[in-house]
């Protein structure tokens, strides 16, 4: 009730130093005991880990693991990182986070702005969060798309001792050529060379850590058929659908849309259960699909899972809706076991 009336205020901001502003005061209230640690049990037994509640924080939030206490306050029952690249960047030239409130959107050109794999490292080591931890990884942005790989490899090896899960990110529309990594023969090659490495990290930490590789929703249906065949060729542990969409459909009249950058947000909402529902009747529960993209509510949830989501996540909705949508979501899943 308390986001209801700050909101507005918020929104008088520009969107980063409100983003800022909003997780420096979260981190401030748990560090002075005000904020009321919340949670939600109804386990899911999803990638051999046991969640103890299906809701998580999509990657995006907390780039540089720098609020995990804070944030496992609100009640998720998985929290993910990152993006992280091997060396920090800047990201993209400001401004470059975009508000459309008419449509409960957003438009994002971050560039996988961080402060690199190290310092998100250290901030894991420094916090005293034990709960179940996504690590979302991707590339330098000015590493050429043909050494990608080896980008994904240096992260991939130095987050995987603190990982309950690792995200391939290869989705994301802010940094040049990423996308590319979706085709056949790109993802073929990268996923032969994680699960590899995979194996070989898991025999030297004595822990297996899943991976599950982040698409896009801009994918066509022969596309999205491919993905599944090689997700399942390589036994990846599982996707998560979907990440933010170049479209425009539905706001493309309303201003900012023309921003570049990707969409996410309430006009994400169909298309990211559509992508999912095409992946659920390749993959027939052979692996696990975790949901994200316009869950704006409890409905748009239940939608997800039963779309063929396993888990779901949430990042636009807790900037229109706040923490409470947290609870509305676990209220509505934990009661009803859906």
């Amino acid at each position: 009730m308390l986001y209801s009336f700050l909101r507005p205020l918020l929104f008088r901001l520009d969107p980063e130093d409100a983003h800022r502003i909003t997780l420096r005061a979260i981190g401030l209230a748990y560090k002075l005991g005000a904020l009321k640690p919340l949670h939600y049990s109804c386990p899911r037994h999803v990638m051999g880990i046991t969640f103890p509640n299906p809701i998580g924080l999509a990657a995006g939030l907390d780039k540089n693991g720098e609020y995990l206490d804070a944030l496992s306050a609100l009640g998720f029952g998985f929290i993910e990182i990152g993006t992280v690249t091997p060396r920090p960047q800047p990201g993209n030239p400001l401004p470059r986070l975009f508000r459309i409130p008419e449509a409960e959107a957003i438009i994002n050109r971050m560039g996988f702005n961080n402060k690199g794999v190290d310092a998100l490292v250290e901030n894991i080591r420094q916090s005293n969060y034990t709960g179940i931890l996504g690590i979302n990884i991707g590339k330098n942005f000015d590493t050429p798309i043909e050494d990608a790989a080896e980008d994904y490899l240096i992260c991939l090896s130095k987050v995987y001792p603190y990982a309950s899960y690792i995200t391939i990110n290869i989705s994301s529309p802010n940094t040049q050529n990423l996308r590319q990594l979706q085709s056949a023969d790109a993802l073929d090659s990268l996923l032969a060379q994680l699960k590899s490495e995979q194996q070989s990290l898991a025999h030297v930490h004595n822990k297996y850590s899943p991976i599950a590789v982040k698409i896009a929703p801009d994918l066509n249906t022969e596309q999205i058929a491919t993905i599944a065949q090689l997700l399942k060729k390589h036994h990846v542990d599982g996707i998560i659908a979907t990440n933010t969409t170049l479209s425009r459909q539905g706001v493309a009249h309303l201003a900012l849309s023309h921003e570049t950058g990707g969409l996410s947000g309430a006009p994400l909402t169909q298309q990211a259960t559509s992508i999912i529902q095409q992946l659920q009747q390749h993959l027939h529960d052979s692996l696990p699909i975790i949901g994200v993209g316009g869950i704006m509510s409890a409905t748009h949830a239940k939608d997800k899972f039963n779309a063929g989501a396993s888990l779901i996540q949430v990042y636009s909705g807790l900037v229109y809706q706040g923490p409470d949508l947290v609870s509305e979501i676990a209220n509505e899943v934990c009661n009803n076991s859906i």
